[in-house]
Order: structure tokens, then sequence, then C-alpha cells
């Protein structure tokens, strides 16, 4: 076992023979080496000898079990990124657990190499759910209306309710959803974010519910966007309490689409069947199809906030739906284009948008409050012209509706576009109209 280890490490210049083999084959024995994290720990003991080797020793032992070559000056995060180790693991990965992927890869880097280097130590930190609920009272009152942080610190531990079955688990929640008037941070007990507790999100909790919010540890077993079993609020401005709602209106700009295309294994098989005459055959290819298009006012103070929210919300669009997604920027208004740069520094023509698909559905973000001379005839025909090519188009507004009317330019693009609160229920109502207008096509 590890017979090429000495000779591999003796590489990068460390000590390393058959004594190594030996002493670490004793740790097994003692039972001392469960996981890969503690043969690093063990190894670490035998062969570093002073902490000059500490960088070698590691290089060495990620190059050696894990087939990830750091290069000279490279960092460990380029070389894990690029190693096939990591390719594989990201693979393995469900649908779930990819959902806050944004293009960034940084916490998966270190949930991958927490799974690295777990150890037997790391392994006893871990509760049973058992335990937690034997003593849990799912009839609790909750007594205090107003937000409550249940041993809000930093979680040390994890609970595993993996053995708890999720009938179990989603019986237990109803009845602390029914008892549940506040929101609650931290804990065991309540629907909330940070703790143990086996539902809510952002805590330590494997094999429990996610509720409400993005995942924190992304080792949820079911995932619930019901308000019914925490306290969304679907009106609210966008934010990461209720993203989770908004993200799953979006799923309804996907679009289905039928492809007849060459069975070639059914050609072949039948063609050899025929004895060499081959006929071609075909089958339908269905795929979904998303096409989106998002123009955002990143211009002034005012709407900083509502930008991050919602090229977040676009961004985790993008990695739960296979999709073309673009993004341009303007300010206020447009004025015979857009910006490909939040900088708004690369000018697109306003023409280039008008020869894309005009199945687009089209998203723009912005209050729509400016200097009535800012709007004025030449962006006005701008917009009528997005208007006109794209039947599917929707502008998000953070500004709560009842205050539309006090702005002039406000009431006008509210005339041209259908304009809908920057909230859950605008963007569900804004797709639940784009639908209705694909299927007038």
């Amino acid at each position: 076992m590890f017979e090429s280890l000495p000779h591999h490490f003796r590489q990068y210049e460390l000590a390393a023979d058959v004594r190594t083999l030996l002493l670490l084959r004793k740790s097994f024995e003692k039972g001392l080496i469960n996981t890969l994290g503690d043969i690093y720990v063990v190894l670490k003991g035998i062969v570093v000898k002073s902490p000059k080797e500490l960088g070698p020793f590691a290089t060495a032992f990620y190059d050696y079990f894990l087939d990830v070559k750091i290069g000279k000056g490279e960092s460990l995060d380029n070389a894990i990124l690029r190693s096939e180790t990591f390719k594989d693991w990201m693979n393995n990965l469900n649908d779930e657990e990819r959902l806050d992927e944004e293009n960034n890869y940084k916490d998966f880097i270190e949930k991958f190499l927490d799974e690295v280097h777990l150890t037997t130590y790391d392994i006893e930190r871990v509760l049973q759910g058992e335990d937690i609920l034997k003593n849990d009272d799912p009839n609790m009152k909750d007594d205090n209306p107003q937000t409550q942080f249940d041993e809000h610190k930093r979680v040390d531990k994890m609970v595993d309710y993996s053995n708890i079955s999720l009938e179990e688990l989603r019986r237990r929640m109803e009845q602390v959803a029914r008892q549940q008037k506040s929101r609650h941070e931290g804990g065991t007990h309540w629907i909330g974010a940070y703790g143990n507790s086996p539902y809510g999100h952002g805590g330590a909790a494997k094999g429990g519910i996610r509720t409400g919010g993005a995942g924190g540890g992304k080792m949820a077993r079911a995932v619930i966007g019901d308000p019914n079993f925490y306290p969304v609020d679907k009106k609210g401005i966008l934010k990461d309490d209720n993203m989770d709602a908004a993200l799953a209106s979006l799923k309804g700009v996907e679009e289905e689409s039928a492809e007849i295309i060459l069975d070639i294994e059914k050609t072949i098989s039948q063609g050899l069947k025929e004895g060499g005459f081959f006929l071609p055959h075909e089958k339908e290819k269905i795929s979904q199809k998303t096409q989106v298009l998002l123009l955002v006012d990143n211009g002034g103070y005012s709407m900083y906030p509502y930008v991050q929210s919602v090229q977040k919300l676009f961004s985790k669009m993008k990695t739960r739906f296979a999709h073309d997604l673009k993004v341009h920027y303007f300010h206020n208004t447009i004025y015979g284009g857009v910006y490909e740069d939040p900088a708004r520094r690369k000018f697109i023509h306003l023409k280039k948008l008008l020869l894309l698909d005009k199945n687009y559905s089209v998203f723009i973000l912005g209050d729509a409050a400016m200097a009535p001379y800012e709007l004025d005839k030449s962006s006005q025909e701008d917009w009528q012209k997005l208007k006109k090519k794209f039947k599917r188009i929707a502008w998000l507004n953070p500004v709560r509706p009842n205050s539309w009317s006090f702005t002039l330019t406000t009431q006008w693009l509210s005339q041209i576009f259908d304009m809908y609160p920057l909230t859950p229920e605008g963007i569900e109502d804004a797709v639940v109209k784009m639908n209705r207008i694909r299927k007038q096509k």
C-alpha cells in the first residue's frame, strides 16, 4: 500500500523512506486513520521536520493522493480548478448543490477541501438529529413577536438528520410553523437561519429541509418554497430572504421546443437486420430553450442595492437553467443603445439588440424616474423600437407602485411597458403575462 509514496515525496525534497510506510501502516492498524484527512495529519507528523517543509509537503500530498499538481508560483485554488479530480467531484454534485454556483467556484473549492481534510476528530463533532429532536417539543409556543436570535453565534458542530424520514421532518415542521410567529436565527428548534434546526437555511444541518433562502452548507435533502413553512414576503422588495421565491417564478420563462433529428443508433441496427439496406429513422428531441435579455439601470446611488440583487437573481437562474442570458446597462434611459459593461464604456448600438431573436424574454430594471428632459423624443422612440421587437418584455421597478404616479417619466414608461414591482410576486406576474403572450403566437 502506497509503495511509491517515499519516492514521490523525496522528489519534493522531503525525508520519506520505508520507515514512513511502516509508521503509516501502524497508524492504520491502530485505527488512527479512517479518512484522507487523517492520512494528511499522520503523514505531516511523520514527514515534516520544520515549518519550511509544510509547503512542499502539501504540494506533494495533493499531487500524490488527488492528482492536483500545483505549478511553480501557482495558487492552490487554480491548481484545484484545473484538476480532473475536482471536475469529477463537481460532476457528482446534484442540481440543488449546484444552485449557488454563480460562475464563482471559491465556495466549491472550500467545500472540496473541507471534504479532503475531514478527520476522525471532525466526524466526532457531528451530533445526531435523533438526540436533538428527542428533547424538542414541536408544539412549543413562540411568545416573542419580534425577530429572535437563538444562540446566534458561530456554529461549530453539525447535526445529522439523515436517519430521520422526510415525512417525519415535514410533519414536525408543520407543527412548528403553526406556532411560529416571528423570524428566528440560530438554535435547533425554529424554522430559521444559521443554526442547527432541521428546517431553515444557511445553517449546519445535514439531511434537513431548506426553506426561505439560498443554501448554506448545501446539505439539505428537500427544498420548500411555500411561505406557509417560512415567512417569505413575496410582496417585499427583492433580497436574499425572498430570492428563492423569485427564482422559482423565473422558471416559467423556459420554453420547450421539439426538433426532428436522425436516430443514428436505430438506423444502423435496423440496417444491419435488413442485410445492409439502411433507411433513415428519425426521432424527436425535446429541449428546453431559454433566452433572456436583462437591461439594467445602474446609474446613481438609488439603484445600487437593487442592481446587486437582480444580478444575483439572474446569475442563480443561469446556474439552474441552461439558457442564453445577455446583460446590458444604461443610465436612466437609453440613447441609441446600451452598454456591455457595468462601467458603461463599451457601447452597443440599439440595432445590434434588435437583431436578436424576437422570442427573447426581456426584463428592464430601473426606477424610471428622471428629469423629463432626459426622456426626450429620441429616447422614447428607442424604447418603442424595443417594445415592437420583443413581445415578451417587462419593466421591473424597485419603487413601490403607489409612488409611480408621482414621477412624469415613470407614468410615461409604464404606458409603454407592463411595469411590475421588483418583488417575487411582481416577477411572477411578469412571467405569467409573458407566458400568455407565448401561447397566443
